[in-house]
């Protein structure tokens, strides 16, 4: 069981890693090398649109690699997933800038996004499912819970190895240093496969395999038997994500380029934060194997509604101190207390012969509308308002109501029997 949590979690982080690394340069560097042409605002607002295409990608990803993982098995969809993730990362830290090879070099970029976007949508709910589907019952929260420590435990390392460049001159950071974190993916990808290849099948799994019953289309059965379940996962778990695309992406571009805040001092701020929120996830994944999921997720969606405008006026003051407050606050104990029995919680939603498609639809969808567009449309709705953040307060609370109203109407899946046959929605 060491071993599978383990692979669980090492795995989720070297993948996040690659993932999270796009998302950092995107803030950092990508409007300045691959979108040098155009006005400053409208360069950063183009590289969070690639951002954005990658977890367009992503519910793709889940339906594909999810398929294959329901029909086929769980552990040889998770190494195909891990070996595209790092060509890709590694062939991005390789791309000439749009200096010299024109419109090949954004265009390539995006094209290798889209793979990293299919290759992470088939993780974590493979990463998730073996650890979950391993456990006894009374600890599935928990051993759900590293798959998505794996994710903040990645940013964790994207971000430090970003930091670790970024003391470079400007020039050169700009011009070779941004490149080393995402060639030494290659390394982290092989240490993740000779981890991933020592793990065993998912039980139910095999138990179900060896029925002879015939093997319906995974996706189709989702969505004409489960549509209830997509839609509520997807509302509930976009209010962990809009906090991850709000906070570690498009705030860290604002305090940098528009407040001033020294760049290094913010990515390392970030990288606390990212700490916490493994140490929230723990303890809110545990606290979901005894109270349940229901009640831990609702305490971080209702302190998340609460602190949305506060959050924003915290950043609009421009202070380094007042910045880490409130990611610490929104990373480490909101997007925790949501994200920590979010695994447990979208896999209770199905049965054991679509769970890796249906879960890893619900996971990639909210991932995608949640974190995917929300730096895209708060840039947007920063020029819209003249700079202030007041908007994005308001609509940020918003999104958390609507969660939480879903969150009310899904039946609680702690005591959950996975082996049953069908579950009701």
């Amino acid at each position: 069981m060491r071993r599978i949590l383990a692979s669980s979690f090492i795995g989720s982080a070297i993948e996040f890693y690659d993932f999270i690394l796009y998302a950092t340069a995107a803030s950092l560097v990508f409007n300045k090398v691959f979108f040098t042409n155009l006005d400053p605002a409208v360069a950063i607002f183009a590289s969070f649109a690639t951002l954005a295409v990658g977890y367009l990608a992503r519910p793709l990803g889940g339906i594909v690699f999810g398929h294959f993982g329901d029909k086929l098995g769980r552990k040889g969809v998770l190494i195909t997933s891990m070996l595209m993730m790092g060509i890709a990362t590694t062939l991005i830290g390789l791309l000439p800038p749009t200096a010299q090879v024109g419109m090949l070099a954004p265009i390539a970029l995006i094209v290798l996004r889209i793979v990293q976007g299919l290759a992470v949508g088939g993780e974590w709910g493979g990463a998730m499912l073996m650890a979950l589907e391993h456990s006894p019952k009374e600890r599935r929260g928990f051993a759900a819970s590293f798959a998505n420590m794996g994710g903040p435990a990645g940013a964790v390392m994207a971000t430090l190895a970003v930091s670790a460049v970024s003391v470079l001159p400007n020039d050169q950071f700009l011009s070779w240093g941004w490149r080393i974190p995402f060639l030494i993916s290659i390394v982290l990808i092989a240490i993740g496969l000779v981890i991933r290849l020592k793990v065993s099948e998912s039980p139910l799994f095999l138990a179900l395999e060896n029925k002879a019953e015939e093997k319906k289309i995974p996706l189709m059965e989702v969505l004409t038997k489960y549509p209830m379940s997509v839609i509520k996962g997807t509302l509930v778990g976009m209010s962990s994500y809009t906090v991850q695309g709000l906070m570690t992406v498009w705030a860290i571009s604002f305090v940098v380029d528009s407040a001033g805040m020294d760049r290094t001092a913010v990515l390392n701020v970030k990288a606390v934060g990212a700490t916490l929120t493994v140490v929230g996830i723990w303890y809110a994944a545990r606290y979901s194997d005894k109270l349940g999921r229901r009640p831990v997720m609702f305490a971080g969606i209702i302190t998340g509604a609460v602190m949305a405008l506060p959050i924003m006026w915290m950043l609009q003051l421009g202070e380094l101190w007042l910045f880490a407050i409130a990611l610490f606050v929104a990373n480490g104990i909101i997007q925790a207390a949501i994200f920590g029995p979010f695994g447990a919680f979208s896999a209770e939603l199905f049965p054991t012969r679509i769970r890796y498609t249906g879960a890893s639809l619900v996971y990639q969808l909210s991932s995608t509308l949640g974190a995917g567009f929300t730096p895209m449309i708060v840039s947007g709705l920063v020029l819209a308002t003249g700079g202030a953040l007041w908007l994005t307060g308001v609509v940020w609370a918003a999104t958390f109501v609507i969660a939480g109203l879903c969150l009310l109407r899904v039946k609680e899946g702690k005591d959950q029997d996975l082996s049953a046959e069908n579950i009701k929605q």
